[in-house]
């Protein structure tokens, strides 16, 4: 099925929050990861345009971008979205400075704990490197709030196919969970099953 997105707003404030009202109760799906992990690169591959916006300097975003995706495109696009999705500021990077690392209290993890409409939390870990503290802390987070969540291992295309297994070996085992899904943004690898995996999602 082609989604089409449409950018709605950002948020830097929970005041932002698009109401469910402007998004006709679509269930939402957030991305996080860290701020070098490709999870602008993985949005725009699975939209299939660009949306988001891919930088050369980790930790550009600073809010919670959101888009509409819409079934059809042009006049037969369907006013009603079929999910929300939520792009939010990456963590973990040692060069973003300790303001920006303030700013996850004030309006990111209100989102992520209170949001009615959060319906599946996607995290991405990168397979290239060990399995991080900080995306452990995220993963412990989603568990403590009893939030649905799947982990996903990026940049699959650059590892071979003995490296990948170890690496996802590695991080199932560390992050405690059961699957990670390799995806590449590159080669596409991978983004079929994480479309699937969304589209599962229940209504809110």
């Amino acid at each position: 099925m082609r989604l089409s997105p449409v950018f709605l707003l950002s948020a830097t404030n929970v005041v932002h929050f698009p109401s469910q009202a402007k998004t006709f109760g679509a269930p939402e799906i957030a991305f996080l990861g860290r701020s070098n992990v490709g999870k602008s690169s993985l949005i725009n591959a699975l939209l299939g345009e660009k949306v988001a916006h891919t930088s050369s300097t980790p930790g550009r975003t600073r809010a919670i971008n959101f888009f509409a995706l819409h079934e059809g495109t042009g006049e037969r696009k369907r006013a009603r979205p079929a999910l929300i999705l939520a792009d939010l500021p990456g963590y973990g990077y040692a060069k973003i400075s300790k303001s920006v690392a303030s700013e996850w209290p004030n309006f990111i993890e209100p989102y992520l704990r209170e949001r009615e409409a959060l319906a599946l939390a996607v995290c991405l870990v990168d397979t290239n490197i060990p399995p991080q503290k900080s995306d452990r802390q995220l993963i412990d987070f989603f568990r403590e709030t009893d939030r649905p969540f799947v982990v996903v291992g990026t940049k699959a295309d650059r590892l071979s196919n003995s490296a990948l297994a170890k690496s996802l070996t590695a991080l199932k085992r560390e992050h405690e969970v059961d699957d990670v899904l390799p995806v590449s943004a590159k080669t596409s690898a991978g983004v079929k099953a994480l479309w699937a995996r969304l589209m599962s999602v229940d209504q809110v």
